[in-house]
Formats: structure tokens, C-alpha cells, sequence
């Protein structure tokens, strides 16, 4: 190829160039370009909700560049429209959808129901469509069943009891026994030979076999699958069985003019009538005389209390406490006595032989000293007491004091074991040395207590002594 056809070709090249640039210009200025349109796009995903059932909740869908697409909501598990833009679809008064004028829809679900569980979808009506999905958990809490099984149980000591709580909820929840009153659940096997004591029982089915009188009381089922709050339920066991007293005191003693009580302890289901009898069979009523009362120990016994106000004598004898329900009839037996009481405690006073002690004078060797003066039959002295005194100094007071305590006497005797038949008394006006014992002596040993005579002898013999010596110088 020429140069000139090299040339022809280059200029018509840069000529269909200029030609497209010139019809764009024209094209812009005559208003015919078209602008190119963005496609909607999601600023955030849909979230998911997990929820209670009862609660409101709503879906938040946010859109850029919508321009003239519309965004609808959609139930996909069931492909239902929901709502387009702003206007519902659906005809649930619990949904509703609202927009902020800008790029925000929300679809509102209020009361949320089981039902309402499930994916929601916010879509977009491009071609292709454009969607995104949320998720919406319901959890209903627990609840027990009010089916035709009864709130309890009734059987005879030695009987069985079943118990049946069914509950629901989502999830699915647990149901666990206990007792009211926080004691263990005892579980027996084998006709009673085996047993389990527990502090909780999980099932829905509570099985008492062989049940004895212990295990009356009330029973709980709990159910709980984790969603606020639990429930449960109250069943009440009950086990009938012959009366039963107990008394603790049999036998007892009161003084005349006090008040006494006497009780007995009863056991008793279905609840028994209570009474108290003199053993004579006199029925006794709440008067001012008794006082009546009964005191709930725990749902199958009780203590009946029988108060007597001012015992006298015919109050003393037996009395009788009865019990009777529909499986029989029980009594046991009190018996009150006279309580003697001894006197009160008394202090025998004792002279204050440590004062006389120190009030005694040594007396003095001479003769105006040994005189002694007669006294009448049962005459006393203080050094008599003295002397005594004397002889049981070590000992000390005695005391009486309760009914309880022995009362100890001592007795003491004199170390004379015979009294002198004599006495011999001195004449003070006689001074005379040579004056004879034998005329100033006389028989008065019945007049005077054996401790004075054993002086009076010591005296004469000490006086004769001295008018042995006074004849000899």
C-alpha cells in the first residue's frame, strides 16, 4: 500500500473521531445523554430476635438508593406478603410497618405469639431481586397443666400415693419435687424394706409407696426451662391412721391451793376429737375452774393441756384424756396427788458462846472465889451455858431446810457418868480454918445438873486440900 493510501486512512480515522465527539456535544447540549442509575443496596443486615411470648419486637431494614423501587416484607416459611412500602398486606392487626421518610422501613410485631416464630424477609423489587432475611425465636415460659389428676393424695399408713405433674413451655422444661416444709423426700422400695431419703425428686411423676405418717404434708412441683418466671404447683398428701396418745407424765404431784397442768401428746388422721374426763367419767369443760387448750405440733398431732386452777383435796384422783376419729378411738390415763411440803427453812439460834468465852474471868485461888450460892430446881445460868458452850465448840448450828434434806441431832453428855451424892457448901460467915466439911455439907445432888455437881466436887476437893496444908504449917 501507497503513502497515499497510508494518508487517506489516518485522516478518515481522525475524522470519525472528531464526528463522535461532536455528536456527544451535540447530544449533551441538546439534554438527550442519560444518566446512568446506582442500584439499590442494604447498609446493614436483618437482625434476629430471640423473645418471650408476650413481648413487641420489630425488624429494621435499611436501603440506599432506592430510587424508584419499592421494598415489601415477606413470611418465608409460608412466602406471604406482608406489607409493600407502607401498606400492609396482611390482615394482623398485631403487625405493622413504619418509614422514616428517608432509607429506613420497620416492621413491627406487638403480643408476639408462638405462631409468629420464623424468618422474615425485607426484599427489594429489583431484576434480580434483592433481599435480606431475619430470624425470629418465641420462648414461652413454663406452664403445669390443670389436667383431672388431683391436687394431692389420700391412702391409709402403709398405702401408696402417686403424684403427676405435666407441664409446657419451649423449650421443653424440667419438673422437680419438693417438700414445703424443706424436709427430705423419702422414697421406699421393696414393700418399705428399702429407702431413699432426697432433698428433691426430678419427673413428672411422684411415686410414695409404703407412706407412713411422716411424709403427710404438702408437695411441690417445679417446672422450669430457663425463660422467667418458674411455675409450680401444690399437691397435698395425706395418710389416715388409728389415734395414738402419748403421756409423758403419768403421775403428778401439786400442793392444795396451786395450779397444776397435765397433758397428753395425740396423733390423729382424719383430725380427732379431743376431750378430758375425771375417772369417774365426768366430762370437763373450759370453766373458771379448768382451762382447756390445744396446741398444733405439726399436720397429724397435737398437745391437749388441761389446766386446774386452785386444787383442793377432791381434785386429787385420776384423770382422762380421750381421742376419737373414724378409725377408732384411744384414751390415756393422769394421775394428780397431794404434794406435802415441809416447812421453811429455819435457823436455830445459838447463844454467843464467843462472847461469853471472853467475858470469863480465871478465877482467882482464894477463898471468897469458891463460894457457891444454891439455886432452885431448873435454875439457869450464863457460865452454865458457858459451859456447855464449851463442850461443843466445834459444832456447828442446826438448820432445817427442805422436805428433802435430813435433819441431824447431836447429843452431847457430860463426862460425869454419876453424880456425888453430896455437896459441900461453905458458910460465909464462918472464916475459921478448922471449920468441918462434914457439918457444911449437905444432900442436894437432885437440885443441880451434872456438870454443876462435877464443880461443886472439884471445889470441896480443892478446899479440903487446903485445910490439909493449913494444919500441917
Amino acid at each position: 500500500m501507497g503513502p497515499d493510501s497510508r494518508g487517506g486512512g489516518g485522516r478518515a480515522v481522525e475524522g470519525c473521531r472528531l464526528l463522535v465527539v461532536c455528536a456527544l456535544l451535540t447530544a449533551f447540549a441538546a439534554g438527550q445523554m442519560s444518566v446512568v442509575e446506582q442500584e439499590p443496596e442494604f447498609l446493614q443486615p436483618l437482625e434476629n430476635h430471640t423473645v418471650t411470648q408476650g413481648r413487641d419486637i420489630f425488624f429494621t431494614c435499611v436501603v440506599n438508593h432506592l430510587g424508584s423501587y419499592k421494598v415489601a416484607w415477606i413470611k418465608s416459611d409460608s412466602k406471604a406478603i406482608l406489607a409493600i412500602h407502607t401498606h400492609m398486606v396482611a390482615h394482623n392487626p398485631r403487625l405493622s410497618v413504619t418509614h422514616n421518610g428517608h432509607n429506613t422501613w420497620k416492621l413491627h410485631v406487638s403480643n408476639v405469639q408462638m405462631n409468629d416464630s420464623g424468618t422474615y424477609m425485607c426484599q427489594i423489587n429489583t431484576d434480580p431481586m434483592r433481599s435480606q432475611m431475619g430470624n425470629l425465636d418465641v420462648k414461652i415460659p413454663p406452664d403445669i397443666l390443670n389436667d383431672e389428676s388431683p391436687d394431692g393424695g389420700v391412702a391409709p399408713e402403709n398405702g401408696s400415693v402417686r403424684l403427676r405433674c405435666k407441664a409446657t413451655g419451649i423449650p421443653e422444661p424440667t419438673v422437680m419435687w419438693r417438700r414445703e416444709d424443706s424436709k427430705n423426700i423419702v422414697l421406699r422400695y421393696d414393700g418399705g424394706r428399702e429407702r431413699q431419703a432426697v432433698r428433691s425428686y426430678d419427673g413428672e411423676t411422684l411415686l410414695l409407696n409404703s407412706i407412713q405418717r411422716s411424709d403427710m404434708g404438702a408437695y411441690l412441683c417445679i417446672a422450669n426451662n430457663g425463660i422467667p418466671p418458674p411455675v409450680s404447683k401444690r399437691f397435698v398428701v395425706q395418710v389416715h391412721f388409728h389415734p395414738l396418745i402419748k403421756v409423758s407424765n403419768q403421775l403428778v404431784a401439786a400442793p392444795v391451793g396451786s395450779n397444776v397442768d397435765i397433758g397428753c401428746d395425740v396423733e390423729a388422721s382424719p383430725k380427732a376429737m379431743n376431750s378430758w374426763y375425771r375417772d369417774t367419767g365426768e366430762k370437763l369443760l373450759e370453766s373458771s375452774k379448768y382451762e382447756i387448750v390445744e396446741i398444733p405440733i405439726n399436720d397429724y398431732s397435737l398437745h391437749m393441756n388441761l389446766k386446774i386452777l386452785n386444787v383442793q383435796k377432791h381434785d386429787f384422783g385420776g384423770y382422762v384424756c380421750a381421742s376419737v376419729n373414724a378409725l377408732g378411738k384411744v384414751e390415756g390415763g393422769v394421775r394428780l396427788q397431794e404434794l406435802h411440803l415441809a416447812p421453811k427453812t429455819t435457823i436455830v439460834p445459838v447463844s454467843a458462846r464467843h462472847d461469853n468465852k471472853s467475858r470469863k474471868k480465871t478465877a482467882p485461888h482464894s477463898k471468897d472465889s469458891k463460894r457457891k450460892r444454891k439455886r432452885p430446881k431448873g435454875e439457869r445460868r450464863d457460865d452454865e451455858e458457858d459451859a456447855s458452850g464449851e463442850e461443843d465448840e466445834d459444832s456447828e448450828p442446826v438448820t432445817t431446810g427442805s422436805w428433802l434434806e435430813p435433819r441431824t441431832v447431836q447429843t452431847i453428855m457430860p463426862s460425869a457418868s454419876r453424880p456425888p451424892s453430896w455437896i459441900l457448901h461453905r458458910n460465909d460467915a464462918d472464916n475459921s480454918a478448922a471449920a468441918s466439911p462434914i457439918n457444911d455439907c449437905r444432900i442436894c445432888s437432885s437440885r443441880l445438873p451434872l456438870w454443876a455437881t462435877a464443880l461443886v466436887v472439884k471445889v470441896a476437893v480443892k478446899h479440903l486440900l487446903d485445910i490439909h496444908y493449913a494444919v500441917i504449917f
